[in-house]
């Protein structure tokens, strides 16, 4: 990802702030793929939230059910409110294609709509490389829009953006090439709160590491 696009991106996202919290943040399917994850995650288990926003409802859910969790995102708006919202979890101001672990370092990662202001090379790249920050066993809880796009031009939130993306299939298909098992995916669509954003169709892949 180039450092402008970087750059528009953070930019979008703190001058949304806790709109976004406001807009998403009681979206049902992203309630329910945190709920499924924290009923299969050992005791204190460690987990990154990338793409973090304002640490709610992900991070504080993980925190509330007794997991280590860090949390990253371009936005030092959306870093400083998740910081607030969610003390008992670690924030950072970072780029996901800058982040590293080690392998095996996390039991799950957790990654709401990251990817969307990334070129396609980049959604590759990082899919596989999260896919080996997993310890095995361990579990990718993701999504996206699903649309087959590349730096489409559009409005959200009444802020201009560029998106890109893969059809539903597609974005199953990189999953699987980056070693994931996928357990389960569904598309469903979304109208954010308070009209602050046209519908969208969602698509949540849970997808876990093979153990051996």
């Amino acid at each position: 990802m180039t450092e402008r696009a970087v750059s528009e991106a953070a930019a979008t996202f703190d001058a949304i702030g806790a709109e976004y919290e406001r807009a998403f943040g009681h979206l049902p399917e992203l309630r329910s793929a945190v709920e499924w994850l924290t009923g299969r995650l050992p005791a204190g288990a460690r987990v990154l939230d990338v793409g973090s926003g304002t640490g709610r409802p992900v991070a504080e859910a993980l925190v509330r059910a007794g997991h280590e969790v860090t949390g990253i995102d371009v936005s030092a708006t959306m870093v400083e409110l998740a910081r607030a919202r969610v003390p008992g979890a670690r924030f950072e101001r970072r780029d996901v294609r800058d982040f590293d672990a080690e392998p095996g370092a996390y039991d799950a990662v957790c990654a709401f709509f990251p990817f969307l202001q990334m070129p396609r090379p980049d959604i590759d790249a990082t899919l596989s490389r999260v896919a080996g920050w997993l310890a095995p066993g361990g579990y990718l809880v993701t999504a996206t829009v699903p649309a087959d796009v590349e730096g489409l031009e559009i409005v959200w939130m009444g802020r201009p953006v560029r998106v890109t993306s893969y059809a539903a299939e597609d974005f199953l298909l990189r999953l699987r090439r980056a070693g994931l098992e996928v357990v389960h995916h569904a598309v469903t669509s979304f109208v954010p709160a308070g009209g602050s954003a046209e519908p969208e169709d969602h698509l949540f892949c849970y997808a876990r590491r093979p153990a051996a």
